[in-house]
């Protein structure tokens, strides 16, 4: 195996299986022996010294490292010690080659990675880099449909499509909402979109999208609905408001593009794994005028800054844009 692993992104699921095979692996684990678990409050003072600090009766040593924050910019949180940190481990790395891959089995788990000298070093002496991005949805409902299979239960088509639609691309999400229909359906029983939509959590995105179609449609108390039930969910409507504010600029992108001929999914900085949003943010654009949307983009940037100088309740203030639409 190798000696180190920089694993990172947003599919956590994946990234923690791909730790549990190295753990395996690389075999028996005894804590502060010859397996050690750090994160960005106990680097400062023990990663160094653990590096260089034998497993005293194993040959090798595994040393697990969550959220360190080495692999980005500076920060001024972090002040100059993470940067001194950085560079004694880069270094050591550098000069000390053969030692650490007779000895070391280093796994640094981040949330996301810069392209720094520290990991030009790594993939130097031979370490993986990996980052575990969102799966496409046609990967999902290839994944998810068998799981269903091996449960032995049934899944309407589109049902699967809705489930990804509702609760997101995170697999781990997904794979959470995907056992509780399993149980609910039965061995034998089917899937459907109907359960979905009794059971399936969705997303305050997801919720976003009902809350603008129920606008489009001009059902505004459906709209109103909803944002009691994000507000009863505890979802902070200062939260609440960001989202709809940029859901809707995203719907003027949309008007944008279509007039200037332009490529959306660019211009929305969609992954690949987003690019089924597409047809619904232009679906839901068609509901309103550009000048409508503007108007309502404005009326949010209004109510932000009204709320912050105690004019009006951010509450109060977005019902009366949800009801004036």
């Amino acid at each position: 195996m190798n000696a180190i692993y920089l694993l990172y992104g947003a599919e956590t699921y994946l990234l923690e299986n791909a730790v549990r095979k190295i753990k395996k692996l690389f075999g028996e684990r005894i804590v502060g022996i010859n397996y050690i678990e750090l994160d960005e409050e106990s680097i400062q003072n023990s990663l160094m010294q653990e590096i260089q600090t034998p497993s005293f009766g194993y040959s090798k040593k595994m040393i697990i490292v969550k959220n360190s924050g080495l692999f980005k910019k500076e920060t001024k949180k972090k002040g100059s010690g993470l940067k001194e940190l950085r560079d004694n481990l880069e270094k050591y790395l550098k000069e000390n080659e053969k030692i650490i891959k007779d000895n070391l089995v280093l796994v640094f788990i981040e949330d996301s990675v810069e392209k720094l000298n520290i990991t030009k070093t790594i993939e130097a002496i031979s370490g993986v880099i990996c980052e575990f991005e969102l799966l496409k949805p046609f990967v999902l409902e290839k994944n998810l449909t068998a799981i269903c299979k091996a449960y032995k239960v049934n899944v309407e088509s589109g049902a699967i499509s809705k489930l990804i639609e509702t609760s997101g691309t995170s697999m781990q999400e997904l794979i959470n909402e995907i056992r509780k229909l399993i149980e609910y359906a039965g061995e034998g029983g089917t899937i459907t979109k109907e359960s979905v939509d009794l059971l399936a959590i969705k997303t305050l995105e997801s919720n976003i999208f009902d809350l603008t179609d129920n606008l489009g449609k001009k059902n505004i108390s459906e709209s109103l609905e909803i944002l009691d039930e994000l507000l009863y969910q505890k979802e902070p409507i200062q939260k609440i408001l960001i989202t709809l504010y940029n859901h809707f600029k995203k719907l003027y992108i949309v008007k944008l593009t279509e007039r200037y001929n332009k490529d959306l999914a660019t211009y929305l900085n969609l992954k690949p794994n987003q690019t089924f949003l597409i047809n619904k943010y232009k679906t839901q654009a068609r509901y309103f005028t550009e000048g409508e949307i503007r108007k309502i983009i404005d009326d949010m940037i209004k109510l932000d800054t009204s709320y912050k100088v105690g004019l009006i309740d951010v509450d109060i203030g977005l019902r009366v844009i949800l009801a004036g639409i």
